[in-house]
């Protein structure tokens, strides 16, 4: 199975470029307020239309209102939704277009994996975004979770984030074969302010680890 690749926390036109030249297969827009990457509709504009078509946008939402996330996603038909705080599944399933659902590794225990997946697949979640975030880290962290307790059955594909980088996602495909890679601040000089070299290293690595 071949593993995509997603980078996250995009602010700039020319890292979006470069994240599509090296082989990204989606491009991750946040609207979570107080997040350092956080953007306004304007620039996610400039952003999608950098953006050639089979690359795939994808707006971040951290318990925004309804309202704010269908004013994101109207902004074009080509956007999934990645739902990343205390959202219900009713909730993500409202706005008509495909969507991803961070599971919280930092705060979930083991015994609520399964009931929460389900919960959501049921609701039609399109995949699961496994990062480190809950408790005292949040989504950009760069901290990883425990690999081991991803479960052995997903009921969606299995998207790895949280603490990835350019010297540990090889690993990370070759041990888990998951179906995403999900990277952020593992590719930044700065909060959005994307390092190109290390994007290539990351997007190579992934290239090299699916081939092994």
């Amino acid at each position: 199975m071949r593993t995509r690749i997603k980078f996250c926390g995009l602010t700039r036109a020319e890292d979006v470029r470069v994240a599509t030249a090296v082989g990204a297969d989606a491009l991750g827009f946040i609207f979570a307020a107080g997040s350092p990457r956080c953007l306004d509709l304007a620039r996610l504009d400039a952003l999608i239309a950098a953006a050639p078509i089979f690359v795939t946008p994808v707006a971040l939402f951290r318990d925004n209102d309804a309202a704010e996330v269908a004013a994101v996603l109207a902004r074009s038909p080509r956007l999934v939704a990645q739902f990343h705080g205390d959202e219900s599944p009713a909730f993500c399933a409202a706005f008509a277009r495909p969507w991803l659902k961070a599971v919280p590794m930092g705060a979930l225990p083991d015994a609520a994996l399964t009931d929460f997946l389900s919960t959501f697949a049921n609701a039609g979640c399109a995949g699961f975004v496994f990062d480190s975030h809950g408790g005292d880290a949040t989504g950009g962290s760069g901290r990883r979770f425990d690999w081991s307790r991803l479960p052995d059955r997903v009921p969606a594909p299995v998207i790895l984030a949280g603490g990835l980088a350019p010297e540990t996602v090889a690993d990370a495909v070759q041990r888990l074969r998951p179906f995403a890679v999900d990277v952020s601040s593992g590719i930044e000089t700065a909060p959005g302010i994307k390092d190109h070299a290390k994007m290539r290293c990351f997007a190579d690595e992934v290239f090299r680890a699916r081939t092994d």
